[in-house]
């Protein structure tokens, strides 16, 4: 029997091997009784910590018999399909599940020259220590990392090469993580292009779209606040005590810069709300242009974005979407059949 990951105890390239001596393995491939089999493809949006409701949403579907034969992934989307893809899903979420705040800190290899704040090094030598060798064209189902290029604002989809490399640059969000270059091309966070990718999910093969958007929950953001103006609390400043020495001035000024104060936004709180804002309203748009067939929606709200040692309550969550969303699911499969 396969355990939640794509292909059970087989390495990718044995897997790859027996595939391509099988029948009725690829998306809409012809099995033995002529009729073609229902492709399955998931469109795994991007949202940070929120991130590992994916862990929920792949294992619930698994669990109901519903196996994806396509994943297109943005962002922590990417990551989450990828590392199931090479059947890492029971790893990465033990990997998620022991995360503190003090461990998150860890990982984050902070550094004030190059093109972001976080290195990334660290973050990513977890990825390749799951990935290292794999070739996306090596997996048992079809895989697109989305990305943007910079420069251009193309949306890549990457389909080919090291997976490691195309998750890594899938969530290289803006002037936080370092873009990466690949096939000549510098390449930044997919979710400024395609934070939830069902084009890509249909156009490598998928009949059946099921989107997992993970911002859906976001009640009361991006309403318009018709009568507003300044009040004479803009010009009241909150006191700080006084700096004990020249190191406990120069932290705070470093703290300040970029985690801002109790009254005031830092560096940091303003590039990821502003990277967010867009992304809500690029996700409204894309998927009113181009909707699933089904999506399942795990109510996030009240997980922030960099609430990394909730990773228990975000898989919990996102379980629990698929189930409240399996009748419809099974209703699509049985009308597309």
């Amino acid at each position: 029997m396969l355990k939640d990951g794509a292909y059970g105890d087989l390495s990718v390239l044995e897997f790859a091997k027996r595939k391509s001596t099988t029948q009725g393995n690829g998306p809409g491939e012809t099995i033995p009784n002529g009729k073609k089999q229902l492709s399955i493809g998931l469109a795994l949006g991007g949202g940070a910590a929120r991130g590992f409701a994916h862990i929920g949403v792949l294992r619930a579907l698994v669990r109901n018999g519903i196996k994806p034969d396509v994943i297109a992934g943005t962002s922590i989307g990417a990551v989450a399909g990828g590392l199931y893809a090479v059947n890492k899903l029971d790893e990465f979420e033990e990997w998620a599940r022991s995360l503190t705040r003090r461990r998150i800190f860890g990982y984050l290899d902070f550094s004030l020259s190059g093109s972001g704040l976080i290195g990334g090094g660290r973050l990513a030598s977890r990825l390749v220590e799951h990935t290292e060798g794999v070739l996306i064209e090596d997996l048992p189902l079809k895989l697109a990392a989305i990305a943007t290029e910079i420069g251009t604002g193309h949306e890549i989809w990457l389909t080919r090469g090291r997976l490691s490399d195309a998750l890594c640059a899938s969530y290289a969000l803006p002037g936080i993580f370092p873009p990466a270059r690949i096939g000549g091309r510098w390449l930044m966070d997919g979710a400024l292009v395609n934070p939830v990718p069902v084009s890509a999910a249909r156009a490598c093969g998928a009949r059946l779209v099921i989107a997992v958007n993970l911002n859906s929950d976001n009640f009361g953001r991006g309403t318009v606040i018709q009568a507003h103006g300044s009040d004479e609390q803009d010009l009241l400043h909150p006191e700080e005590p006084p700096a004990t020495g020249l190191r406990d001035r120069a932290e705070r000024i470093l703290r300040r810069q970029f985690l801002g104060t109790p009254g005031k936004p830092g560096f940091s709180t303003v590039m990821v709300e502003a990277f967010y804002v867009m992304q809500d309203r690029i996700t409204r748009a894309r998927l009113a242009g181009d909707p699933p067939d089904v999506s399942v929606n795990p109510k996030l709200g009240n997980i922030g974005f960099f609430d990394f040692h909730r990773a228990e309550e975000a898989v919990r969550l996102g379980e629990e979407a698929v189930e409240r969303t399996l009748e419809p699911i099974l209703e699509a499969m049985k009308v597309l059949s």
